[in-house]
């Protein structure tokens, strides 16, 4: 019997320690720098605005309950940095999301640059900076929050642009196993 003991720890302490890893990946907001300036929307476009079909957006998808509208202008644009892709998505016909897609290390660095001097200076805390061949990045406002995923061996990087209030009464009524 006390030969199974240290094997038993050994199992707890792992078990232990993947929970709180897993918690600490899921929860990107807690590692969050605060957002210098919460701008309550993007571009100008307040978060619950009603988007529709117009000189400045074209609908992409439909999906009933999620809208997805690009800009027309093109190419695309995030500041002055050219990237691949825009989209403004908006559930129950309000603005509640702005996803932007990119390529390249240089891309990158320019986005971060321009991220940091709009939201502010990332304190490369946990959880900001990791080491690995992912990078995460978060800045949370009261409003607005603010994520993004760069992968170093494709060289892509996804930007989340959210509202905190429409985020959450979209996922309102959804089961705990959604993901």
């Amino acid at each position: 019997m006390s030969c199974l003991t240290p094997i038993r720890t050994h199992r707890s302490f792992l078990v232990l320690t993947s929970s709180l890893l897993a918690i600490l990946l899921m929860s990107s907001t807690v590692f969050a720098v605060p957002m210098i300036d919460d701008p309550n929307g993007f571009e100008g476009i307040p978060w619950g605005t009603t988007l529709s079909e117009s000189d400045r957006f074209k609908k992409v998808e439909d999906t009933g309950r999620a809208k997805t509208y690009e800009p027309r202008t093109s190419p695309p644009t995030l500041g002055t940095i050219q990237v691949e892709s825009i989209k403004f998505t908006a559930f129950g016909d309000k603005f509640a999301r702005v996803t932007v897609r990119y390529k390249g290390k240089d891309t990158h660095d320019k986005i971060l640059t321009f991220l940091q001097s709009r939201y502010g200076p990332l304190d490369r805390i946990p959880g900001q900076f990791s080491v690995g061949p992912v990078k995460f990045f978060a800045w949370q406002g009261f409003e607005t929050e603010v994520t993004l995923r760069y992968e170093i061996p494709t060289d892509r990087g996804i930007i989340f642009i959210e509202s905190q209030t429409m985020r959450l009464s979209n996922t309102e009524g959804n089961s705990g196993t959604v993901f």
